[in-house]
């Protein structure tokens, strides 16, 4: 196993972990939305807003908020109906990425790539360390796997010799 190889393996791992936490935070907001009532659900979504730092007035939180506030409004059913499926697709993408199959490969540099011109609008308009971060994390792992995907003998992107 060259260490090429070996990079590639880990740093795969690492985002597949990453994925994983994403698949069991959203599977905790499934059990949030079915266990808690809609009040405690708001005020609970209100504070961990707050707990993490995040800023209240960016879209996604926004979003997450006004979500948690009209949970009575919306089909539950269809509410955890999406958030499992998140889940899951979180879940086979981590999988995918520790296994190192290729199209998981791929979902993740499009899944990662679909949040981009949201993080970009969050770090111009509502600037916060937070919001930075997550950009530059995530531009560091869109960049990570398309190397990854230009540097394997079978990829369409690499170059023939």
């Amino acid at each position: 196993m060259s260490v090429m190889q070996v990079e590639t393996n880990s740093g795969l791992r690492v985002i597949a972990i990453l994925e994983a936490l994403k698949g069991v935070l959203s599977f905790a907001v499934v059990l949030g939305i079915y266990f808690f009532p809609s009040k405690d659900l708001r005020q609970l979504t209100e504070l961990l807003v707050q707990y993490f730092h995040l800023n209240p007035v960016h879209p996604i939180s926004e979003m997450i908020i006004d979500l948690s506030r009209r949970v009575p409004e919306l089909n539950m059913n269809v509410l955890m109906g999406v958030a499992g499926g998140y889940t899951l697709i979180r879940w086979i993408e981590a999988y995918g990425l520790w296994n190192e199959f290729r199209w998981t490969e791929w979902l993740a540099l499009i899944s990662c790539a679909i949040y981009v011109p949201f993080e970009i609008y969050a770090s111009i308009h509502h600037p916060s360390l937070v919001s930075v971060t997550l950009l530059v994390i995530n531009l560091g792992i869109i960049a990570y796997i398309a190397r990854t995907l230009y540097s394997k003998p079978d990829s369409d992107f690499a170059v023939q010799n």
